[in-house]
């Protein structure tokens, strides 16, 4: 969670909320649940007004197999995710490569200062090529595409990544209020 909670999560939570407070629970509704981002040619999905239990209802599914399975998914995100702070620290000792995964007109409207966009180029040269110990940061807006990154990476073998906790929203409110928040 990106913040703090006096109400645990539940099927009355707007899906915008369950994606901002649990950003691996695009991929737990995903993978687990076969529940699509947006509504489509593929079948029914949800908007972000949407509430979870609809959700979970309009694919046949109970609310609480839903909410169990994003809390999973949460814990095992937490493991590869890092504060603001944390990853400001490794950066400013050199201790880190802070990669950007948005694209490129997004990354020129706000990024963290010392990271580098990743294009195909650079992400076929770092599977290819990069010490599979490379401690690496990856970054987006909000923490959700960088997490997915991040276990991109990890799958191919990489050992020390991680993902901005927040993204460079966070990195803007809780390290550098000159990165402008979008």
């Amino acid at each position: 969670m990106t913040g703090e909670h006096q109400e645990a999560l539940s099927g009355s939570w707007r899906m915008d909320r369950v994606m901002q407070d649990y950003p691996a629970a695009h991929r737990a509704l995903i993978e687990t649940l076969g529940v699509l981002r947006d509504p489509g040619p593929r079948g029914p999905g949800y908007r972000p007004s949407d509430r979870l239990a609809e959700v979970a209802a309009s694919h046949g599914i109970d609310a609480a197999e839903a909410i169990a399975a994003i809390l999973r998914f949460h814990a095992l995100a937490q493991e590869l995710e890092v504060s603001a702070q944390e990853a400001a620290e490794q950066s400013r000792l050199g201790r880190v490569v802070m990669l950007d995964v948005r694209e490129p007109r997004a990354f020129a409207m706000a990024h963290v200062p010392e990271s580098r966009c990743i294009d195909p180029a650079l992400a076929k040269e770092i599977v290819a090529d990069w010490p599979r110990d490379t401690p690496m940061v990856l970054v987006c807006h909000h923490g959700m595409r960088s997490l997915d990154a991040a276990e991109y990476f990890q799958g191919h073998g990489f050992t020390n990544v991680k993902s901005l906790r927040g993204g460079v929203d966070a990195w803007s409110q809780e390290v550098d209020p000159t990165v402008p928040r979008y």
